[in-house]
């Protein structure tokens, strides 16, 4: 992980840190792992602290190479033009990371690239976002071969007391205190032709990098969020506080990652309560009472207003029409009263 190389070129033993932390340094070798973003922010405060280098952040820019992103990387590497790679970069952002987002557009200015990190409980440190955006400028010049310069470079943090860091990193103009942080580029750097370009190599890497993300989306939030519903539901209707702390997020951050994904948490909760009514529908020995508490409506008149409002039937006309059902349509997960 790039971030113990560039921890270590300040002279800190990462695996001291890790534990220190309670995270689990051997977990750095499986390129599925991921750590909640407010264990990264713990880890960079510790190395601030421990180093005494507030600029420690700008360190990922020596160390990161096409690799250290994994399939994304190779893919950008493989585009056409960086304009190509970057648009590839936002598709793929999430198999870098969960706590993220980036965009890449053309402004007035030249092109954008706009990062926004995520905090779950805590907010994220400026080194997070630093280290980020140096990764990006690096990763220009090791594509291109050569030094690119930004026309500018927006910084959210506050102006630091040693600003040379940031000069020798960025080699551009530099804004503090900025709306957001982004690396504006000129438009002709972002479009002339890479050097490592390889149009089949691409749509590979692409091919993979959607195979990924495929495999990936089983440890989507909504997919988590549904998890932890079906296990609270028996213990009464659960709260998006205790869904959100169960998954290690602030509440705005499981509201936020839910509508990304395109729901809501109590779209979610009605949606889950809705499959486990159809399946526990069809299980003969369970009472239509034992089945209003295990999806946690406290009155029972309360389970049968929201069956009606999604199957347009009382739960036992729903019952008698899924026994009477042939077992092809019975079995079909879309089955609704509505269908017969």
């Amino acid at each position: 992980m790039g971030i113990v190389k560039a921890l270590e070129m300040d002279g800190l033993d990462c695996q001291v840190l890790f534990k220190r932390l309670g995270l689990d340094f051997a977990s750095l070798d499986d390129p599925d792992a991921r750590f909640p973003q407010d264990s990264m922010t713990r880890l960079w405060q510790l190395a601030v602290e421990l180093s005494g280098n507030p600029a420690i952040g700008l360190n990922m820019g020596k160390v990161v190479r096409p690799a250290s992103f994994h399939v994304a990387g190779y893919a950008l590497m493989s585009s056409q033009t960086l304009a190509q790679g970057f648009e590839r970069l936002v598709r793929y952002q999430r198999i870098i990371s969960d706590s993220a987002d980036l965009s890449f557009r053309l402004l007035p200015e030249g092109y954008g690239l706009i990062l926004t990190v995520h905090g779950d409980h805590l907010p994220p440190t400026r080194q997070s976002s630093e280290a980020s955006l140096a990764c990006a400028l690096s990763l220009c010049g090791w594509l291109t071969g050569r030094t690119l310069q930004p026309r500018k470079v927006l910084l959210q943090g506050p102006l630091p007391l040693d600003i040379s860091p940031y000069k020798l990193t960025f080699h551009a103009p530099l804004e503090f205190s900025a709306p957001y942080d982004a690396l504006i580029f000129e438009q002709a750097d972002m479009e002339a032709p890479l050097p490592t370009a390889n149009e089949a190599m691409a749509l590979l890497h692409d091919r993979f990098a959607g195979e990924y993300l495929a495999r990936f989306s089983e440890s989507r939030v909504t997919h988590k969020a549904r998890q932890v519903l079906c296990r609270l539901l028996p213990q009464g209707e659960p709260k998006r506080d205790t869904v959100a702390q169960t998954l290690h997020l602030s509440q705005r951050t499981l509201q936020r990652r839910l509508q990304e994904e395109g729901t809501s948490f109590q779209a979610l909760l009605d949606d889950t309560r809705r499959e486990l009514a159809e399946q526990y529908l069809a299980q003969p020995s369970m009472t239509l009472l034992e089945i209003a508490y295990l999806l946690g409506f406290a009155d029972p008149s309360n389970f049968f207003r929201a069956f009606r409002r999604w199957f347009d039937a009382t739960p036992g006309e729903y019952r008698v029409r899924l026994q009477e059902a042939p077992v092809s349509d019975a079995r079909m997960p879309g089955y609704t009263a509505q269908t017969r």
